[in-house]
């Protein structure tokens, strides 16, 4: 108690008489109040103090994960158990996301193995494709059988795809087969060489619209993707021969190249691609290009494999390009050859083609003003296994060539097409009674004015065995043109745009075609009317397409349709039709049983409510309106 009562202060206790005693733990020594005088205790300043510090000693610190830097984050991201862990990471943030899909898989030190096999596809267009989706999608599939085909459409110069966005997908997605990036003016070679780094498995590249990637990129991709087998490049204006020549040294593997609007690339690039791929590469597209007779020399010498070719607006090539890749005996395998807009394109170089390619089955030549009938005719007589030919816009060509090509191509031809050929007139004279093309059986004839009923006539003698037949905007043909076409067994038939067409003709051919009869296309054909729709009803039992838009027809023609019991139409098209009214709906409803499509476009008697009753009524049916 002297320790208590012994110290210095403002509260000392004030003795007024005695001492304190020495024990004053014994029973009469303890001290008593009287012995003890408390004078008033003094007064202290008043201290306040703010309530956050008042309060501080009481409140818990908040301690953030986002404290620590990249690096220790990078470093927990990586030792993460599997896939899924680091997917549910990355949906934290964007921040974190960046920091995921930084991570090689070479770098990762989970227990869980990340080989996929690349059975995942993506899309990404306009708005959607940025480098933030890039990178959900790098994470995301990688826990899901991993990345196998990426495809990117951007918005040119707007285009939210940059390089960080290819080092994403780059990073985390080492199964990547397959790349397209169409359109984007974002992504430079930094980029391309992230790719070929990280996907060292890409067997399919197509660079479309990418002004600012270079021969630099499309080297690191030669160097690193040697299993490349397909390779597209349209309108990359900054490559050129020096990374064509990349691409043939390393990717030995090449089946497909095609190469369009690149005004870098030229003779070199493609010599060079050809003679170092003779024995893999299948096919082949050369369009708009700078190239000249050395790369169709080149062509013809070392396509030993090649077997689909396509040359399209190539002005530089002569006549003597298209001779010497003929006579060059190196386009054995050829089965396809597509020529389009080449001037070089003459009646000479053209038989020279045809006498250098005896297996080609499929050909079409457009755009080519210096062909003409000779040349047409020595075509088809040196392409002995011909069987679709097609011509678009040779003006030169007249009725004389183009019968003459079908008298020449042999049993073999199966197909013959015209589009566009404003030199077709109607014949003057009649065939050899003993000519015929007994194989043919499809014959198209688009947009040639000239083409009437003697053509056509000829040809329903000259080819019996007719299936497929397409007349589209012939407004010279009349009614008894298109009587000759009764003998055949039709199964498709598109008359189309051809004004002079009747019922009488519709009717004839139902009745005479109805077993094998499976598609009607009577477009914009104003004479057809309801008994065309009531002769069909009768007769057609496996039709399944017809199209009667703007046609002549009504409600009675509808309910003639939906009446019979034989008809199971699955398409069926009527747009443009001004008489077919609200009152056709319980025809439509039945016919719906069936039906897979429906067109009512521009049917303005057809009210809105007539339409939704249908989509709630038809949900197996695709309704146009």
């Amino acid at each position: 108690m002297s320790q208590i009562f012994g110290f210095a202060g403002e509260n000392d206790f004030y003795r007024r008489r005695s001492t304190v005693y020495p024990n004053p733990k014994e029973a009469n020594l303890f001290l008593s109040l009287a012995d003890c005088y408390f004078p008033p205790p003094c007064k202290k300043s008043r201290i306040v103090a703010p309530s956050s510090l008042l309060f501080s000693a009481f409140e818990e610190t908040t301690v953030s994960i986002d404290v620590l830097p990249d690096e220790c984050l990078f470093e927990i991201f990586r030792r993460l158990p599997g896939p899924q862990e680091r997917t549910a990471c990355a949906s934290v943030s964007k921040h974190w996301l960046s920091l995921v899909t930084t991570i090689r898989q070479t770098e990762l030190l989970d227990d869980v193995s990340d080989k996929t096999e690349g059975c995942l596809s993506r899309s990404l267009d306009g708005k959607k494709a940025t480098d933030v989706r890039l990178a959900a999608v790098a994470v995301g599939t990688a826990g899901r059988g991993g990345l196998g085909k990426l495809s990117i459409r951007g918005s040119g110069s707007s285009s939210k795809v940059t390089d960080l966005g290819l080092r994403s997908i780059a990073r985390s997605c080492p199964s990547l087969v397959s790349l397209s990036l169409w359109n984007l003016s974002t992504i430079t070679d930094d980029g391309l060489s992230e790719i070929a780094q990280g996907c060292s498995q890409l067997e399919k590249l197509d660079l479309s619209c990418c002004p600012t990637v270079t021969d630099k990129g499309l080297v690191a991709i030669a160097k690193s993707c040697v299993n490349l087998t397909e390779l597209t490049l349209e309108a990359c204006s900054r490559i050129g021969d020096e990374g064509l020549l990349a691409i043939s040294r390393s990717c030995s593997k090449l089946k497909s190249v095609s190469i369009k609007n690149c005004p870098l690339v030229r003779d070199q690039g493609i010599a060079a691609l050809l003679s170092n791929t003779t024995y893999s590469l299948a096919k082949l597209k050369l369009q708009v290009l700078n190239v000249t007779d050395v790369s169709l020399a080149v062509v013809g010498h070392y396509g030993l494999s090649v077997t689909d070719l396509v040359l399209a607006g190539l002005p530089h090539v002569s006549e003597k390009g298209f001779w010497v890749m003929g006579n060059g005996v190196g386009l054995q395998k050829l089965n396809s050859l597509t020529i389009t807009a080449c001037q070089g394109v003459t009646d000479m170089g053209l038989e020279s083609v045809g006498k250098g390619c005896p297996n080609m089955k499929k050909a079409l030549i457009s755009k080519s003003p210096l062909l003409s009938d000779n040349g047409l005719v020595s075509f088809a007589k040196g392409s002995l296994s011909l069987e679709s030919l097609q011509l678009e816009e040779c003006h030169r060509v007249t009725q004389f060539g183009c019968f003459g090509s079908l008298l020449n191509c042999g049993a073999k031809l199966k197909s013959f097409s015209l589009v566009n050929c404003l030199g077709i007139r109607d014949l003057t004279a009649g065939l050899p009674p003993s000519s015929h093309c007994s194989g043919l059986r499809s014959l198209s004839v688009r947009n040639c004015p000239g083409f009437g009923d003697a053509n056509l006539a000829a040809l329903g003698k000259l080819c019996p065995q007719l299936e497929d037949i397409e007349l589209f905007g012939l407004k010279g043909i009349s009614e008894s043109g298109f009587l000759h076409l009764l003998d055949n067994s039709l199964v498709k038939v598109n008359f189309s745009g051809c004004s002079n067409l009747t019922d009488r003709v519709v009717s004839a051919i139902s009745s005479r075609n109805g077993w094998t009869l499976e598609v009607l296309n009577v477009d914009g054909c104003t004479k057809i009317s309801d008994a065309s729709l009531i002769s069909i009803a009768e007769n057609c039992h496996i039709l399944s397409d017809l199209d009667i838009s703007k046609c002549s027809i009504s409600d009675n023609g509808i309910q003639a349709l939906a009446s019979s019991d034989k008809l199971k139409l699955q398409i069926l098209s009527m747009a443009g039709c001004p008489m077919v009214t609200d009152r056709s709906l319980p025809s439509i409803v039945k016919l719906g049983s069936t039906l897979l499509g429906l067109n009512l476009q521009q049917c303005r008697s057809i009210s809105s409510s007539t339409v939704d009753f249908l989509v709630e009524r038809l949900y197996r049916c695709d309704i146009l309106s």
